[in-house]
């Protein structure tokens, strides 16, 4: 089946794309509620397996865990390539109620259809058009859904990791960039830093002498840190949040911040790192601590990595979808795989509203991004892009 007959198949899925778009969106599934995101795993799980996929689910220790899925029948020993998302979202249950999920037009709103329930329902029907195009993908497709990727993946992490390892590329369903649907092809490394400061108490007005304030001995690391910023090269440190001291006739004993950085290569996230950590106090009597670090490396556009993107833009011309990129500032599971195998990110929905009361996604677009995960995990592991998909 050719490009185009398979982008008319999925064009004819469509309303079946929708229902399935607005129903995972009516199942809310914030990520601190184990049981609400494991029923949207399950139903995944039973799609998957409407689609040739043999499912597994891992149980989480303190959320919804991941699932798995192989297809039933594959060549043992065969390369794999990854299909990566998550069904978490930010959204508490009951938001529903005041967020109502809609089809208006072509825009199916509620909590979780961008980011990134859309992106999930593409990867399943991308995987179906394969199947009805009697294509075989050119290395085993494993998909992998975690349900903590709201929270920085803390227990999906090492699940990520060991099948990034032994994928030659993975593909990330998160939501594209911008109305235009851009893919996302770099992203910066966040790190995540805690600071205290502990200095000596006293009596405000009696004998401040005696004390060492720790608020004070604060207000000089702030400024160091905000001294750190580097609008040209890409580089943000933000100090976020402040707590500590007693009362206000109490020369503060102790005091924390917390502080987010965000990088766009991995030379930039060691010397962050360096810098914040050789922090030295400068008010006598104070001692300050440093922890934390970057949990998220950057998503850098490495040559294999590249090397994706010019076979997504080839296809995308086949499908009459002329790709462009982008850099993006926050992180995804992608930002993991990329340090084990090429990686392409932003392969999701297109619309609007990550995280906000908008949130959307553009329906006219959802078979044609199908189409395009369908003929990436088809393209043979040393396509030419330029020869790609007749």
């Amino acid at each position: 089946m050719p490009v185009d007959e398979v982008l008319a198949f999925l064009e004819g899925q469509r309303p079946a794309m929708v229902a399935l778009l607005a129903e995972l969106a009516g199942l809310e599934s914030p990520t601190d509620d184990p049981a609400a995101v494991g029923r949207v795993l399950d139903r995944l799980a039973l799609e998957l397996e409407l689609s040739g996929m043999a499912t597994r689910r891992v149980r989480g220790r303190q959320t919804a865990g991941l699932l798995i899925a192989r297809p039933v029948a594959r060549v043992r020993h065969e390369p794999l390539q990854l299909l990566l998302g998550h069904c978490d979202t930010v959204w508490p249950v009951g938001t529903r109620h005041q967020m109502p999920v809609e089809i208006v037009g072509d825009q199916v709103r509620g909590p979780g259809v961008f980011d990134m329930k859309g992106g999930l329902v593409q990867m399943v029907f991308a995987l179906r058009a394969l199947t009805a195009a009697g294509r075989r993908p050119s290395a085993t497709p494993v998909v992998l859904i975690n349900s903590d990727e709201e929270h920085g993946s803390p227990e999906s992490r090492p699940h990520t990791i060991r099948l990034a390892r032994r994928a030659a590329r993975a593909f990330v369903l998160e939501p594209a960039f911008g109305l235009t649907g851009r893919l996302k092809t770099s992203r910066k490394g966040v790190g995540e830093f805690a600071l205290v400061v502990r200095g000596r108490a006293a009596h405000a007005g009696l004998n401040p002498e005696a004390g060492a304030s720790a608020v004070l001995e604060l207000s000089h690391q702030i400024q160091r840190l905000f001294a750190l910023n580097d609008p040209a090269r890409g580089v943000s440190v933000n100090v976020g949040t402040i707590d500590g001291g007693l009362r206000s006739n109490v020369v503060a004993p102790e005091v924390r911040a917390s502080i987010d950085v965000r990088v766009p290569t991995t030379a930039d996230a060691a010397r962050l790192d360096a810098a914040i950590r050789a922090l030295q106090p400068v008010t006598p009597g104070t001692t300050i601590e440093i922890s934390g670090g970057f949990h998220h490396p950057p998503l850098e556009p490495v040559a294999r990595n590249r090397a994706l993107w010019r076979l997504a833009q080839s296809i995308g011309r086949r499908l009459g979808v002329e790709l462009a990129e982008a850099a993006v500032g926050g992180a995804s599971d992608g930002n993991t795989t990329s340090q084990y195998t090429a990686t392409l990110d932003g392969l999701g929905a297109v619309g609007d509203g990550a995280h906000a009361a908008h949130e959307y996604v553009d329906a006219s677009k959802l078979a044609e991004r199908a189409a395009l995960v369908a003929w990436l995990l088809a393209a043979p592991l040393d396509a030419n892009p330029e020869a790609a998909h007749d």
